[in-house]
């Protein structure tokens, strides 16, 4: 049988350590996940650990980079079923909210993800949320949907870390589904606020 290419060896061992990690960091959280147990569960050592991520740490960063790929393609996906691109900017906003509702993501990306790695706006994925709201909000304001002169960087940062924050309060709120609910209500009523022309009915 012909020996797999190098670059091929090497990509299945970092996906093996990152759906290890992955799984042990969603069930027990990142602190009580063992280092020894998930890399005995990828039939790996912890010298390969330490060679593709570094430490613990590292996996943690690349658990959480693939998850917020995941969650980008959904919300993507989310706001193309809207009726227009209006109410696609802001489902795209409330989806992300109501993600805090899924365990994997409330531990790992609003819980663990900001204790171990800081505030996510400082997280490498932060830059690609803040440009993709700007495009959008551009072509919004193409489309005359919203204000051109608004400034575009300023309102993304704005609209990011409010979806941020309220993700990260419906997470560890006594009362999740109730704090989603109000979360996304006051998200909607707050970007409203950027169209032209006031929104009519419900």
């Amino acid at each position: 049988m012909a020996r797999k290419p190098r670059t091929e060896m090497i990509a299945e061992t970092r996906a093996k350590l990152i759906a290890a990690g992955r799984k042990a960091f969603a069930s027990v959280g990142y602190a009580e996940a063992s280092m020894d147990d998930f890399t005995a569960e990828a039939g790996l050592t912890r010298g390969a650990l330490y060679h593709h991520f570094g430490d613990k740490k590292g996996l943690l960063e690349a658990v959480i980079v693939q998850i917020d790929a995941e969650m980008a393609e959904r919300l993507r996906e989310r706001a193309a079923r809207a009726p227009n691109a209006w109410e696609g900017f802001v489902e795209e906003g409330i989806g992300y909210i109501e993600m805090a509702l899924e365990p994997e993501v409330r531990r790992i990306m609003l819980r663990d993800g900001p204790a171990v790695l800081g505030d996510p706006a400082a997280w490498p994925t932060a830059n690609d949320c803040i440009t993709t709201l700007q495009e959008s909000l551009r072509r919004l304001a193409a489309d005359g949907v919203v204000s051109t002169t608004i400034d575009f960087e300023a309102v993304a940062r704005l609209l990011s870390g409010a979806s941020t924050y309220a993700a990260q309060w419906v997470a560890n709120a006594a009362d999740p589904e109730s704090a989603s609910m109000r979360a996304s209500s006051a998200y909607r009523q707050l970007v409203d606020g950027l169209l032209c022309e006031p929104r009519t009915g419900g």
